[in-house]
C-alpha cells in the first residue's frame, strides 16, 4: 500500500511539474518577452553553423526570454535528430519554454512533418503541438499567456504551418494558408472573443512563409517600413484570405515570419504589423544582411501593444518599433 501511495505521489508530482513547465505567464513586472529565431539552416558538425549556436546562447543569456519561437527551416542536412538536438539544446538547458513551426525545408531530409513533430514534442519545455489532424499542415496551434498570477488569460499566440510549395502549376513556387486553417483560426478567435465578453484578446501570429499582403504593404503608395528589404517577398501567390480573417477578427496585432533571408523589415498594413525575423543561421545558405540575429518582441499585460527590435550577434539592437505608436496615422 505504501509503495502504491509513493507511486501515486510521484505520478502526481511529475504531472504537476509538466503542467507548470508548460504554463506561459507575464512576469512580476507585467512583461512577456519572446525571441524569434528563424531560418537557422543548421548543418550538424559543420563549422559554418557554429555561429548559429553562438547567437542562440548569447541572446538567451542577454535577453532572458519567457518564450522562444523557431519559425521554420531549422535544419539543412542529415542527421536530422542530431541537428535538431543541437539547435534546441541551449533553450532546453536554460529551462525556457519554446515552440516550433515548420518552414518549407524542414521535412526534406528524411523525416516527415509528422515525424519531426512527434520527435520534438517529447523534448523538455517544448510547447509545440501537431494540432488538429483535419487541418492542412502539421503544427497549427494556440499558446495562451496568463496574467502574472497565472489565473486569467491575457494574450494569445497563434502558430501555423504555412506549408512548403505551391500545389498548383503556374502559381509561383511557394504555398499559402489553406481554407481549413483560416476557418479554424476564425472559429478559435471567435470563441476566445466570446468568452472575453466580446472583446478580442491581444494576439500575435507566427509562421514561416509571408502572406501575400507583405509585398502589397511594401509597394503601397504611402508605404513605410523599418528594417532591410533586399529581396522580393517569396510569398504564396494565391491570396487565400488569412490576413482578411485576422483583420476582421480584430485580435492579431502582428505577424512574424522568416523564409526570405535578406529581409528583416516591419511595417503596418491596415492596423496589423507585418514583420520578418532576422536570419539566424550561418553561411550554409544565402544571407546578404551581414551578421545573423533574431527578433525580440515584448508585450505588456492587459495592453493591446507590443514593442520589437532586431538583435544581432554581438548585441547590437536595430529598428525599434512600437505597436500601435510607430506607424500610427497622426
Amino acid at each position: 500500500m505504501r509503495q502504491l501511495l509513493l507511486a501515486f505521489c510521484l505520478l502526481l508530482f511529475t504531472y504537476s511539474a509538466q503542467a507548470q513547465e508548460k504554463t506561459l505567464k507575464f512576469n512580476s513586472s507585467g512583461d512577456f518577452k519572446i525571441i524569434q529565431f528563424t531560418d537557422v539552416h543548421y548543418k550538424q558538425g559543420k563549422p559554418e553553423s557554429a555561429v548559429a549556436i553562438e547567437l542562440i546562447n548569447e541572446v538567451l543569456n542577454a535577453e532572458k526570454p519567457d518564450l522562444v519561437i523557431f519559425t521554420g527551416d531549422v535544419i539543412w542536412a542529415k542527421p536530422v535528430k542530431q541537428g535538431l538536438d543541437e539547435v534546441f539544446a541551449p533553450v532546453i538547458e536554460r529551462g525556457i519554454p519554446w515552440a516550433y513551426v515548420f518552414g518549407n525545408h524542414d521535412d526534406e531530409f528524411g523525416m516527415s512533418r509528422q515525424e519531426l513533430m512527434d520527435y520534438v514534442v517529447q523534448k523538455p519545455y517544448c510547447l509545440a503541438q501537431a494540432g488538429d489532424e483535419s487541418l492542412d499542415g502539421v503544427g497549427n496551434y494556440i499558446l495562451e499567456v496568463k496574467d502574472k498570477k497565472n489565473e486569467k488569460l491575457k494574450t494569445l499566440l497563434y502558430l501555423f504551418d504555412s506549408g512548403a510549395y505551391t500545389p498548383i502549376k503556374n502559381l509561383g513556387s511557394y504555398d499559402w494558408m489553406r481554407l481549413s486553417q483560416i476557418q479554424w483560426y476564425t472559429n478559435q478567435s471567435a470563441a476566445y472573443t466570446k468568452n472575453n465578453n466580446g472583446k478580442p484578446y491581444p494576439a500575435l501570429a507566427f509562421f514561416h512563409i509571408p502572406l501575400a499582403e507583405y509585398p502589397l504593404m511594401t509597394t503601397a503608395k504611402d508605404a513605410k517600413i523599418i528594417g532591410e528589404k533586399r529581396e522580393d517577398e517569396c510569398n504564396g501567390k494565391l491570396n487565400s484570405g488569412m490576413f482578411a480573417a485576422m483583420r476582421q477578427a480584430g485580435d492579431v496585432m502582428g505577424t512574424f515570419v522568416g523564409h526570405d533571408h535578406d529581409n528583416d523589415y516591419i511595417g503596418e498594413y491596415y492596423n496589423i504589423y507585418l514583420a520578418y525575423g532576422r536570419y539566424s543561421g550561418g553561411k550554409t545558405v544565402y544571407n546578404n544582411l551581414g551578421k545573423n540575429g533574431c527578433r525580440v518582441i515584448e508585450m505588456k499585460e492587459g495592453k493591446r501593444e507590443f514593442s520589437t527590435y532586431i538583435r544581432l550577434l554581438g548585441g547590437e539592437k536595430l529598428y525599434p518599433v512600437e505597436y500601435p505608436k510607430t506607424f500610427s496615422k497622426k
